[in-house]
């Protein structure tokens, strides 16, 4: 075993615990770090962030997620009126409803419905996620599902993301009946342009950003369960409060950003992986990869001393993953870092223990007799362990990585909440459809 690597930190609170295997990250570096966050006023641009103030400042615009975690959920019942008629109207008991998004309008409301929906009500409701611009999906998708029994969400925060509007087109061909349909969007006049009326249009504030929807009416409305959204929301406002009363926290999140950025520009570490060993949150790798990458991603700026920006994020469920790709990890050649989360609810579980027992083995390598058993033991490891696998501790968790990435970024001098990257591959699209029609 390598024994120069040690569990060198750890943090707990009543809704986590972290251990920290980072070789060489000490006290003197975190201080370093420090040092440049309080130059780059990180204190006012959280307290900005959590006030409305304008941090999106190449679009001239605030981010309201925090916002949206301290009012709660906005209790709209579009889509449990929706049901009811439905079921009034046809005499059924099951209702398949089938989300239409891509990216930030996807992502959140895929992994609260895996990991807040009970068995109970996932025997009421069946759901369905389109996504994407191969019109197979949707014919696949649909193949044996009911125009009479099933409801579209329509999420897409401009209402006009091709793919989106692709898929929506597919549908109300299909369906034929409109008043089946709920758009969600901060552009209600685009959806009345389609046809919706008033009653169908949920609308949210635009300075929600697609990879922070996840606190919106894009991830609510989807829902069939209020009282679980509601304690989501709880747990990442309960972040934001640690936040700024709980020194101790604030400094954990800030060791979070400060490793990354350090293992990015200074260890040639430019290589994350999440994982996580809990299976009701198996789509969170695919969340957070989005949360950073699309954050992260930017053009250095010119007055930072850090010129790699975000990390490559990559991940999946841990136990399948680990009969995957765990090989490069052991004894592959690449740096890599790694997240690994799981929870104390499944303490007795062989999921937990592998969750373990990983994170020890990439972090510090593991003694054997054969040679060709040696693991390289050079990964830097994050254990997350949840004390609990509800939807309270899932928003914490996100919030709090919301905060880590938002640290990295003030640290960066980069722009977290715009992503005109993509925007450009959006608008070269457009103008090829354009011209192809």
């Amino acid at each position: 075993m390598n024994k120069s690597v040690t569990q060198n930190y750890e943090f707990e609170n009543s809704n986590l615990k972290c251990s920290s295997y980072i070789s060489e990250f000490t006290i003197d570096i975190y201080n370093e770090f420090d040092l440049i966050a309080n130059q780059r006023n990180l204190d006012d641009k959280i307290n900005d962030l959590m006030n409305g103030k304008i941090v999106n400042h190449t679009e001239k615009q605030s981010a309201l997620h925090p916002k949206y975690r301290k009012e709660g959920p906005k209790l709209n019942d579009h889509l449990v009126k929706l049901i009811n008629r439905i079921k009034n109207n046809h005499e059924i008991k099951n209702i398949n409803i089938v989300v239409i998004g891509i990216g930030g309008s996807i992502e959140g409301p895929k992994l609260l419905i895996e990991s807040i929906n009970s068995p109970e009500i996932n025997n009421k409701y069946s759901y369905h996620f389109i996504t994407g611009s191969d019109t197979y999906e949707f014919e696949y998708k649909t193949s044996n599902l009911n125009p009479d029994e099933t409801v579209f969400i329509i999420s897409s925060k401009s209402f006009s993301t091709e793919e989106t509007i692709q898929m929506m087109k597919l549908a109300l061909a299909w369906s034929s009946r409109i008043d089946h349909f709920i758009a969600i969007t901060s552009n209600p006049k685009k959806a009345k342009e389609f046809g919706f009326n008033e009653s169908s249009i949920v609308s949210f504030d635009k300075e929600i950003y697609g990879r922070y929807s996840i606190w919106s009416p894009i991830a609510e409305i989807p829902l069939s369960n209020n009282s679980s959204y509601e304690s989501f929301l709880k747990g990442g406002r309960q972040v934001d409060i640690d936040l700024l009363k709980n020194q101790k926290f604030f400094e954990f999140v800030k060791r979070l950003s400060f490793s990354d950025v350090w293992n990015n520009n200074f260890k040639n570490k430019h290589i994350r992986s999440v994982l996580t060993f809990i299976w009701s949150f198996r789509s969170l790798p695919n969340y957070i990869q989005q949360l950073e990458m699309e954050s992260l991603g930017k053009i250095p700026s010119r007055t930072s001393k850090y010129k790699k920006t975000g990390q490559i994020i990559f991940g999946g469920y841990g136990p399948r993953a680990q009969h995957s790709y765990f090989q490069l990890f052991h004894q592959g050649t690449q740096e890599l870092c790694a997240d690994i989360i799981t929870s104390n609810d499944n303490s007795n579980s062989l999921a937990y223990l592998q969750a373990i027992t990983q994170a020890e083995i990439l972090a510090k390598g593991a003694e054997t007799t054969d040679k060709k058993e040696k693991v390289n033991g050079n990964v830097s490891v994050n254990l997350f362990s949840l004390k609990k696998t509800d939807p309270f501790s899932l928003g914490y968790l996100i919030a709090m990585w919301e905060y880590r990435v938002f640290i990295t970024a003030v640290l960066l001098e980069v722009n977290p909440f715009d992503q005109f990257g993509v925007g450009v591959g959006k608008a070269f699209t457009k103008k090829i459809l354009d011209n192809l029609n």
